[in-house]
């Protein structure tokens, strides 16, 4: 069978002049000079920051994943700033090696020296200390990393099945129902850790108390629901996930003091028919799990259990999230690579896909932090 051509890419009018422009910036005589040259000698050191930081940046979180797991920030939290020799001994490490991984994280703005040549929290690792969430997140990255060792060869397919992938057990599954409690529990474990980073986001974008029935699509073991139905007291709450997921729902209910006003549903939201009769639905880092065919089919079966003029919030972190254009592409685009499923988007491609579902009426609600997640919001037909 003859080899396929690849079909040319077509030109465009600007091709030319960048070009040239980019065998100027990869000339070393040209940019000896421009490190030279007042005007742009600070766009030069600027760039080569950046590449540096690009190179580093593996160093720099790795200098986080072991604060984190040493407990640093919680300790400096809870103690106050403190010698380099007094934390060798709290963090069970040698003088010499703590004194590495403290001015590693002063250099990050994690840690800041205080007087008396004392170490304490620093503007980046303060809103770390006490956050059970954030730190989750940041401890199970050491999946990624090992995932991330040789990406070519994560790209090409030819790693196998990777530890991230293990991870999240029902991105790797055709029959995700089968998923025992056992089998779901670090990542029912973190999604419940890390689930107030989405929900204050959510709760203070949108008014929940115009609603009399909530279900949370893929709502885990219900800490979106607890939340839900403490910020508005009139919601009935419906949490719906795969039944090794919600199995441990029941049982929050009941410390939170909300079992008479929250239920857990098991099922495979792609197989099975979701609950009926909800005035709102939600989507809470659920849809960048999937490619656009099980998302759209998941859309439309959401927009069969609502009622009529009922509304549908979709939270996550989104692709062209405006100053953190990076998080969408370059981080999730890898993290949902090695995941073995998913896809980052934009909110144009959403439209797109709420359109195709029949929601109308989309519009984007506006975030205090939309690193964290940015909400849509979208109507069913009267």
């Amino acid at each position: 069978m003859p080899e396929a051509t690849a079909t040319p890419a077509r030109s465009h009018w600007t091709d030319a002049w960048l070009a040239w422009r980019d065998r100027l910036q990869a000339s070393p005589r040209f940019r000896l000079w421009a490190q030279g040259f007042p005007p742009t000698r600070w766009v030069a050191r600027r760039r080569a920051a950046q590449v540096f930081d690009l190179m580093a940046g593996f160093v720099y979180s790795q200098v986080l994943q072991a604060c984190v797991q040493l407990r640093v920030f919680d300790l400096l939290l809870a103690e106050g700033p403190q010698t380099t020799e007094a934390l060798a001994r709290r963090l069970q490490l040698p003088p010499e090696a703590a004194e590495r991984l403290l001015r590693a994280g002063e250099a990050l703005g994690l840690l800041q020296v205080r007087p008396g040549t004392r170490f304490g929290l620093g503007p980046l690792g303060a809103p770390l200390a006490g956050n059970a969430g954030l730190a989750a997140m940041v401890e199970h990255h050491a999946a990624l990393y090992r995932d991330l060792a040789d990406p070519v060869a994560l790209l090409r397919g030819d790693a196998g099945r990777g530890q991230l992938a293990g991870y999240w057990p029902y991105a790797g599954t055709d029959t995700p129902q089968a998923l025992g409690r056992d089998g779901v529990a670090r990542y029912s474990a973190l999604m419940a850790a890390s689930q107030p980073l989405v929900a204050e986001q959510l709760l203070q974008a949108y008014p929940l108390h115009r609603h009399r029935r909530l279900l949370d699509v893929g709502g885990g073991d219900g800490a979106f629901a607890c939340l839900a139905a403490a910020h508005a007291p009139q919601l009935r709450v419906t949490v719906f996930d795969l039944p090794g997921v919600v199995a441990g729902a029941p049982a929050r209910f009941e410390r939170a003091g909300l079992a008479a006003r929250c239920e857990a549903v098991g099922g495979d939201f792609f197989e099975d028919a979701l609950p009926p009769r909800a005035d709102l639905v939600t989507l809470l880092r659920v849809v960048h799990d999937h490619d656009d065919a099980r998302v759209l089919r998941l859309l439309r079966a959401v927009r069969r259990a609502l009622l009529p003029g009922g509304r549908l919030l979709l939270a996550e972190p989104l692709a062209d999230t405006p100053g953190a254009e990076r998080m969408g592409h370059a981080y999730f685009g890898f993290y949902l690579w090695a995941m073995g499923r998913g896809e980052p988007r934009t909110e144009a491609r959403l439209r797109e896909l709420l359109a195709q579902a029949g929601f109308t009426d989309v519009r984007r609600l506006p975030t205090r932090v939309p690193l964290q997640a940015s909400v849509i919001l979208a109507k069913t037909l009267n």
